[in-house]
């Protein structure tokens, strides 16, 4: 009778216990968003030409005053910041539910061949369709991440589907196998290399919103297919036979996780270039703050994601003005220190 009387009691505390974790992390995620807000706003103030704030203002709410410095924020900060905001967003996505469907802390969206698959179509696409502008580029970009991404899960498949040695392994050799032609290409096409280079360095710079429409629909799908893996996540984190044994379809879900990664990783290196570490710092970041709940963890990666790579471009404008600095380039900067750290304490921790 007295464990009876008792054992509620635990449950109602770890219950209570969810609520306020869950009305933190929810509060949290609010001042993130806020962030994020001021950041965008930064990005339309700040830059190699002094606007001021006032300016800003009446270029978003003024459409029909032309003058330069309205002209500068709506056709040149507005775009960039947007694309900015998907593509940062749309990588982070990807980076999480990598590193959760492969379990690699490692895992980023070079990972599956991604950044390699839709450079090797674009250096087609200049070298035989004459694609010269970043439109034209976009949907070459976001075929060749999609096949690069296919074929790795094809090569690493097995009877239960693919695991993640196999995926880190093929991606490592289809990666290695595209960037050896996409060197023969452009050794032997110097107008192809000079045309490239501007798209693969991973620029915000020169996109406009034409190319963001057309990928829009596709963006939309990716980001719910992403944001309803929460759960699923959790799950495969436990191992294979536990999630069989929950009645989860373990190749059932790790297909509805490689379309949302193809979507994803094709339309932000289709829009922005092959960006990395993005997809790799962010959700390492996120978890500081959420814990290995992967429904807060996406919901967050959104949001960090975005603010990463549009902060990236503003200190990209401002440390080396007149002239600017590439996001990709101040991402890596990041990145890389944050990469060499996981190395190294994956190491320690195997010792």
């Amino acid at each position: 009778m007295t464990a009876e009387r008792l054992s509620p009691v635990p449950r109602e505390r770890t219950a209570r216990s969810d609520r306020r974790g869950s009305s933190r992390l929810a509060l949290w995620l609010v001042v993130s968003t806020a962030g994020l807000v001021v950041i965008v706003f930064l990005s339309l103030v700040l830059g190699t030409r002094e606007i001021s704030v006032d300016t800003v203002v009446r270029a978003l709410f003024v459409p029909a005053d032309t003058s330069t410095d309205l002209m500068v924020v709506r056709d040149l900060r507005v775009p960039r910041t947007i694309i900015g905001l998907v593509a940062g967003a749309a990588l982070a996505l990807a980076g999480t539910i990598m590193q959760g469907l492969t379990r690699n802390p490692l895992a980023d969206p070079g990972l599956l061949g991604v950044n390699s698959g839709a450079s090797l179509f674009v250096v087609l696409g200049i070298t035989f369709f004459g694609a010269s502008s970043a439109t034209g580029y976009v949907w070459f970009a976001f075929a060749g991440a999609a096949a690069a991404t296919v074929v790795v899960y094809l090569v690493a498949s097995g009877r239960n589907g693919p695991n993640p040695v196999a995926l880190t392994l093929a991606g490592s050799a289809v990666t290695a196998a595209i960037t050896s032609v996409i060197t023969l290409v452009l050794l032997t096409d110097l107008d192809t290399l000079n045309q490239y280079r501007f798209w693969a360095v991973g620029s915000l710079v020169g996109r406009d919103l034409d190319a963001l429409g057309g990928l829009a629909p596709f963006l939309v799908i990716g980001v719910i297919l992403a944001l309803t893996l929460g759960r699923t996540l959790n799950v495969l984190a436990l191992g294979n036979d536990v999630a069989v044994g929950l009645g989860h379809s373990v190749v059932r879900s790790r297909i509805v996780a490689a379309v949302a990664i193809v979507i994803l990783c094709g339309a932000a290196t289709s829009l922005a270039g092959p960006i990395v570490f993005v997809g790799l710092v962010v959700p390492h970041i996120v978890r500081r703050i959420t814990g290995p709940d992967y429904r807060w963890i996406l919901a967050y990666s959104v949001v960090f994601g975005a603010a990463l790579l549009v902060t990236a471009d503003i200190i990209g404008r401002l440390i080396v003005q007149p002239a600017e600095l590439e996001a990709g380039l101040v991402v890596a900067f990041v990145g890389a220190p944050v990469m060499i750290a996981l190395v190294r304490r994956a190491r320690s921790a195997a010792l």
